[in-house]
């Protein structure tokens, strides 16, 4: 098809096809960016915790007492808590993945190294933490019950280079500390601390990317928390359709030990997922409907401009039926014509849309976005563009000449 018409045309009509070109530019910039950010809150909301997500519960409680009964009556509440029909296992541990708070160590590979290699969060757990939760070892093995300390005799000590101990890293710590090399038995620093290598999991996110921008650097020691930690009990169910009436049993274990302790907190993990991806959800629906919102008012706009042109040009429409033109041929005008300036507002949207992506990445610290982003965008403002126009040039093409040459 010749498009000299068609420009000619365009040109006669500057405004109306420069706010079109503009519109597009507009959507596809801000459509572009939209999906990138979708995207990541996505990879986000869906990343892997390492732990048996859907078969832990969560007991938090108060009022422990004195000081020196803290490791006695934890022992206490364990064991009522094992005996709980449904009961996996139960462990205390100092944190764990998507909560709210964090305990952080960095690891260097030297006593002598100034600055940090990595930062990781650090868990502390019992012999039952890693079977509890659900880690997976990619590599190595779990800590054997002599190689244990006690969380109040840990704090007693005075001279902390008199220590050592195996741990426990995520797979991300091993590979960054030694890349392509085997991890296990070497020996990373916590400060004057040596730590050996025995085992590698698989994954082990972090609570929160407090202290580092990797979810995934993590290493685990052999502490037993109690109380005066501010620990939490983590309690694996054996079914997970069960995991409400587990919860009420459990807690109801716990205050016949003792009834005077306040519950802090009672709930599912996923509970605890859920709340901590709410945001990133929340943020999911609103560029998703701002994506819908643009995209419509787009078609509305080509829809529009089609329609007002069909109306303008019915004399022209008609003289060319009249010639021969067919309906199939008026119909590929108008959709090339549309074609043109899409693609005109696209390159510019494409443009328009690395200018946005620089301002949040100096912003907000976002990366760069993926070129990948940009033909998704541009392939949808063709379709959309040439479904919009499809109704008005059908419309043009359906009119007999005749009552087109009448109705100017």
């Amino acid at each position: 098809m010749d498009i000299r018409p068609i420009l000619s045309t365009l040109l006669r009509h500057r405004t109306a096809a420069a706010l079109i070109v503009l519109e597009i530019a507009l959507s596809c910039a801000i459509v572009c960016n939209a999906l990138f950010l979708i995207a990541e809150r996505i990879d986000a909301v869906s990343r892997p915790s390492g732990i048996a997500d859907r078969e832990l519960l969560q007991i938090r409680l108060s009022g422990i007492g004195p000081t020196e009964n803290a490791d006695a009556r934890t022992r206490e509440d364990m064991a009522a808590l094992r005996a709980v029909p449904g009961v996996a296992g139960v462990t205390m541990v100092n944190q764990f993945p998507f909560s709210s708070s964090a305990s952080n160590s960095g690891l260097t590979l030297s006593p002598e190294q100034e600055r940090a290699s990595l930062v990781a969060a650090t868990y502390q757990g019992d012999e039952a933490m890693v079977r509890t939760l659900g880690i997976r070892l990619a590599a190595g093995r779990d800590f054997r019950p002599d190689e244990f300390m006690d969380a109040t005799a840990l704090e007693q000590v005075t001279d902390y280079s008199t220590l050592s101990s195996p741990t426990i890293v995520s797979a991300s710590v091993a590979e960054k500390l030694f890349p392509g090399a085997n991890a296990l038995g070497r020996t990373v620093y916590l400060g004057p601390v040596p730590l050996t290598i025995i085992g590698v999991a698989e994954t082990l996110t972090r609570p929160n990317e407090a202290g580092s921008g990797n979810m995934t650097d993590s290493l685990i020691l052999p502490v037993r928390n109690n109380y005066t930690n501010g620990g939490s009990y983590m309690v694996r169910v054996t079914d997970p359709a069960r995991r409400d009436e587990v919860l009420a049993a459990s807690v109801a274990a716990l205050e016949k030990v003792d009834p005077n302790r306040l519950v802090i907190d009672q709930q599912t993990y996923s509970a605890i997922r859920d709340r901590f991806f709410r945001a990133d959800r929340d943020m999911i629906v609103l560029l998703s409907v701002v994506c819908l919102a643009l995209l419509v008012v787009t078609a509305l706009g080509i829809v529009g401009l089609a329609s007002f042109w069909v109306q303008q040009r019915s004399k022209q429409i008609g003289i060319r039926r009249a010639l021969g033109a067919t309906r199939g041929q008026i119909l590929r005008y108008f959709q090339t014509e549309n074609f043109i300036l899409a693609t005109i507002g696209i390159t510019l949207g494409m443009l328009l849309a690395f200018g946005i992506n620089q301002l949040l990445m100096g912003r907000y610290e976002l990366p760069r976005l993926p070129l990948a982003y940009l033909p998704v965008g541009a392939v949808t403002l063709w379709l959309l563009g040439q479904i919009a126009v499809y109704g008005p040039a059908r419309r043009a093409a359906s009119v007999p000449p005749a009552v087109a040459t009448r109705s100017v």
